[in-house]
């Protein structure tokens, strides 16, 4: 399986999901944010960081790169769309996926581990995944996910929710909702769920002594699914 990880200036996840993608059987390349096309993939990714310094909005000059367009050219095909982080915010720029990532409730920089529910396994990133909760790694300012009233009945009549944030025992409440995002959502599908935006960092929880193993579920997952 061949992946790409898009590189933009300021991107600070995308070596850690390199080794990542590699861990786990994906031959991956880097794609730097000026060029034109992508090389031949099963998955695109787009990883977190801060690009551009997070200037203007999040993920909003990113959004405008050159690479961009066959980005979305690759996701109108069917082709598989990974945003992590500042990657999902880059997905809601370009609107490929609905809604925003505003400012966290509280106006802080959240960085630990949380919990997600898996809401959907119908799709390739989720389908025959071991667990139904996930212990993953959040690092941003601007994770609170916004839709309006609309697109969130279009979200949930479309089984588009993919994560939602909750406790360990699957409990999602306010309290368990680390940056205010409307309904605890932490990552979203597009309508044909080949593409996914999802704030935790899957690629951070790939080592049992220094991290967690629950990204590797995640990997492990994906790659079979789509061999």
């Amino acid at each position: 399986m061949n992946s790409s990880v898009i590189v933009f200036p300021g991107s600070n996840c995308d070596r850690d999901m390199d080794v990542a993608l590699n861990k786990f059987g994906f031959k991956n390349k880097m794609v730097w944010h000026e060029d034109y096309s992508l090389p031949k993939s099963d998955l695109i990714v787009l990883p977190g960081g801060f690009s551009y310094g997070d200037y203007l909005r999040c993920g909003s000059i990113a959004s405008k790169s050159k690479i961009i367009k066959s980005v979305i050219d690759f996701a109108k095909s069917g082709g598989l769309v990974l945003g992590i982080c500042n990657g999902f915010q880059i997905l809601t720029e370009t609107n490929i996926l609905p809604g925003i990532l505003q400012q966290n409730k509280y106006l802080n920089f959240i960085c630990k581990n949380i919990y997600v529910k898996i809401k959907d396994k119908k799709n390739k990133y989720f389908k025959n995944i071991e667990k139904d909760i996930l212990e993953l790694h959040i690092a941003h300012n601007e994770g609170n996910f916004f839709c309006t009233n609309e697109e969130l009945k279009s979200l949930e009549d479309n089984d588009q929710i993919a994560i939602t944030y909750c406790n360990s025992e699957g409990l999602e409440n306010e309290e368990n909702n680390p940056n205010g995002a409307i309904k605890n959502i932490a990552g979203i599908f597009n309508k044909n769920k080949n593409v996914l935006g999802m704030m935790p960092h899957p690629e951070r929880m790939i080592d049992k002594y220094l991290s967690g193993e629950d990204g590797s579920l995640f990997f492990e997952n994906l790659i079979r699914n789509l061999k």
